[in-house]
């Protein structure tokens, strides 16, 4: 019998995913050979997908085939620290994966059978056909939230003094050498100085770390631990730092008894030591991923007397350790900016990003001038600066919300060739920016499509949901984009666990789907279940809002949808609180009050307006207008208005030549009553589509200024075939329905005219459910409202009475 290997290389990966058959023995039991049959099935039904190389191996008896993904680094890493251990070296590490490579495992196999077991040699040869860039990857994308953050430390010798070298370089101490220590400590545990103990603590740091781990669980050591507490005050500060470096060194539990008597006694100490041990021991907590909020207040309040003395690496080990401890002591925050502005020019490249990664980690507020400054430099620099350091300009830089646009062209031209070789969650964290800031760089966004596909499984849930939000909220689809999407919705059905503690980021990355118009329904309906919906109360965010567009988006782009769905009752509370929010916060803005009232005026009163949200769950108003098919505004909003309309000024007739008089300014010598006829007769062109149902109006031009009277003879001249009748309204039951979007530069990308997704969103929902849409964009109503009010009139009449509305309608 011969073990199969399919090796299927997909679509722009990298690296090769194997599926290996299991080969068993006839001896070996049931469930085995059910396992067999259902790994084969999966392999045939990949064959049938896509062309396989196919690979023969002998097969001994009584062994599986394993494949470890992770086994290469694994070995490769115990190989290096224990060389004569390794049992794989058969092949060299420049082996790749070849046809030359896998004919010498056909070749080998036999031979290494004497000297290895069968399972000990396939997995030798498995991690060794792993590349040397495959290798780089792995390493690549490791992410160490512990030392990474520290890189600056490097830059300057005065932070040997200020933080915990982990690299540096000690004498090791024998295995003989540690026991001798450790039986002094019993034979002497009630006689020990504390200056003994520490000697014991640093001797003992310094065995090799394979030893750690079981140094701390003999009985020894926890004696050492026992006299270290009994006699904590008698250790002088430097000896009593020394016992806690060499805790870090032997990674001994945060919660351990001796490292709350620690804390407990440097909390005591702190002003009877520098600012140089204060920040050191702070770091040996954050090495120790210990809790000291205590000792923290007492440190930021020292700082905060001793403000004008901090040195620079003082002053930016000072912000790491704020923003490890994830704290903002607001008296010290008040000095920071005057501090990042003295040293700004001095601070090197990397601590300005260790500054920018302490106020963003610490949430602290930071003005715009600062900021700017902070950017102003990056923007010169940004080619000589690492990408952990600029990535931490971009998260204060989107924390700040700050619109630099000089660093945002620079990183267009700097970033699109480093992405390949940065991990996926620096690449989420430039690819957040640009959406955050809604800021559109097609360069980048592109380039990041492109690599992602290699990169995709190296994604936690919430990278993933940050990917599928940025392309979504900037509403660009790439050139890749099957492959990119369903890369991402693969990788959010594989992160499904994680999403039950952080619901927040499933609904993020299902929104971002749905603003490209992309519905995972099985994502769909896990996020929609109530199960799910219980979850969301729980998180720390108002996640009610994106369940309510998601929702609501699926049940009008979705109709054949039938899985879970909302209850009644949490729209009907979602849709009263935004239309709350709506009439505090929405309504009254300026831009949207002047287009509501002029409207108003034109088309004859409240009830040709309505000034409402279409589509609560878009969160954005709408003005909504109603046109018969010749073009004659029809009242519908008599909801909000009961008041009798009978001989009142109701606005003004506006025709053709109105318009022309209004845009030069002078009075035509035709009458006011004739200007009254033609705009009540048909067939007059644009000037017939500008008059509501019941015109009737003397208007004219006098001095420039625009005069309306209201004459009862002029209404009755309609006659009735007029519009206004509510018999002609029976009669012409098709009808458009203008849906009048008044935006705003935020419904847009940054110095564009780029739709961002969500008002996409909107705007094709609205078209679905039967609505012209009709725009008042920023860049031109905007500074219409600082003139005339015959000028918003006519720019208004133009925008509502455009044929090409009613021939699209038609």
């Amino acid at each position: 019998m011969a073990t199969v290997l399919m090796c299927r290389r997909f679509p722009r990966l990298s690296r090769v995913t194997t599926l290996v058959t299991t080969a068993t023995h006839e001896a070996e039991g049931g469930s085995s050979r059910k396992k067999q049959q259902k790994e084969e099935s999966l392999e045939k039904a990949d064959a049938r997908d896509d062309p396989a190389a196919t690979i023969q191996l002998l097969n001994p008896l009584d062994y599986r085939v394993l494949y470890n993904p992770a086994a290469y680094t694994k070995s490769r890493a115990a190989s290096q620290q224990h060389p004569a251990s390794s049992s794989g070296q058969a092949l060299d590490d420049d082996f790749t994966n070849s046809p030359q490579a896998l004919q010498a495992i056909r070749n080998a196999l036999p031979k290494a059978k004497a000297k290895l077991r069968p399972q000990q040699t396939v997995s030798a040869y498995f991690s060794k056909l792993q590349t040397k860039e495959e290798a780089e990857k792995e390493k690549q994308e490791m992410h160490n939230s512990k030392e990474d953050p520290r890189m600056f430390q490097k830059g300057r010798p005065e932070y040997r003094s200020l933080s915990f070298d982990r690299f540096e370089a000690v004498e090791p101490l024998s295995l003989e050498e540690g026991n001798s220590i450790l039986l002094s400590v019993a034979t002497h545990k009630d006689s020990q100085s504390p200056g003994a103990v520490a000697s014991s603590f640093r001797k003992l740091s310094r065995l090799p770390v394979g030893q750690h781990m079981a140094l701390l669980t003999k009985a020894q050591f926890g004696m050492l631990c026992g006299c270290a507490i009994e006699n904590i005050t008698s250790f002088s500060t430097s000896d009593l730092i020394d016992v806690l470096k060499a805790c870090v060194w032997l990674a001994v539990p945060p919660s351990h008894p001796l490292l709350n008597a620690c804390d407990s006694e440097f909390c005591r100490r702190v002003w009877d030591m520098n600012l140089d041990q204060l920040l050191l021991v702070a770091d040996c907590w954050r090495c120790l991923e210990r809790s000291v909020p205590s000792y923290l207040s007492i440190l930021f309040s020292y700082a905060n007397m001793h403000w004008k003395d901090l040195t620079l690496p003082q002053f930016v080990q000072l912000l790491y350790i704020i923003g490890e401890g994830r704290r903002s002591p607001v008296d010290l925050m008040q000095k920071v900016e005057s501090m990042i502005l003295k040293y700004l020019d001095s601070f090197t490249l990397e601590e300005v990003g260790a500054v920018c990664l302490g106020l963003f980690k610490s949430l602290s507020g930071i003005s715009d001038h600062v900021m700017r400054r902070i950017a102003d430099r990056v923007s010169l620099q940004m080619e000589d600066m690492s990408t952990y350091a600029l990535v931490n300009v971009l998260k204060l830089l989107r924390y700040t919300r700050m619109d630099h646009l000089p660093l945002l062209k620079e990183l267009g031209k700097v970033i699109p060739g480093r992405i390949p070789t940065i991990n996926i969650q620096g690449i989420m964290h430039i690819t957040l920016t640009y959406s955050s800031l809604h800021y559109f760089d097609e360069g980048v966004m592109a380039a990041v499509a492109t690599s992602l596909p290699s990169k995709v499984t190296y994604c936690r849930s919430k990278d993933a949901a940050k990917f599928l939000w940025s392309y979504g909220c900037l509403d660009y689809e790439p050139p890749n984009e099957e492959e990119f999407f369903s890369n991402l919705i693969e990788q959010m059905h594989r992160k499904l666990h994680e999403f039950r503690k952080f619901p927040e980021h499933l609904l993020t990355g299902l929104l971002g789907l749905a603003f490209v118009r992309r519905f995972p329904e099985e994502l769909i309906d896990y996020a929609l279940r109530d199960d799910f919906v219980q979850k969301t109360r729980a998180s720390k965010y108002e996640l009610k809002k994106d369940l309510f567009t998601l929702g609501k988006s699926v049940e009008i782009e979705c109709p054949s949808y039938q899985g879970s769905r909302l209850s009644p009752q949490l729209y009907q509370e979602m849709t009263e609180m935004v239309l709350n929010f709506a009439e505090q916060e929405i309504y009254v803005r300026p831009e949207i009050v002047e287009a509501a009232s002029l409207l108003e005026s034109m088309l004859g009163g409240p009830e040709y307006v309505k000034k409402h949200m279409i589509l609560p769950h878009t969160r954005s108003s709408d003005l909504e207008v109603h046109l018969a098919m010749d073009g004659q505004p029809i009242p519908f909003n008599f909801k909000d208005c009961f008041r009798e309309k009978t001989l009142k000024d109701i606005g003004v007739s506006l025709t053709d030549d109105l318009m022309t008089q209004l845009i030069k300014g002078r009075s035509d010598s035709q009458s006011s009553l004739e200007v009254g006829k033609e705009a009540s007769s048909p067939g007059q062109g644009r000037g017939e589509a500008a008059q509501p149902p019941h015109a009737g109006h003397h208007a004219a031009l006098s001095g420039g200024a625009l005069t309306t009277t209201t004459s009862l003879e002029l209404e009755l001249q309609s006659g009735p075939g007029s519009a206004f009748s509510s018999l002609a309204w029976k009669q012409q039951p098709q009808k458009v329905k203008l849906a009048i979007q008044v935006s705003n530069k935020n419904h847009y990308c940054f110095c564009s005219k780029r739709l961002l997704g969500l008002h996409r969103l909107k705007r094709r929902q609205l078209q679905q459910l039967g609505y012209v849409l009709v725009e008042l964009p920023f860049w031109e109503w905007f500074p219409l409202l600082k003139r005339t009010r015959l000028e918003k009139l006519s720019y208004l009449h133009y925008k509502v009475f455009d044929p090409a509305l009613l021939r699209r309608a038609a």
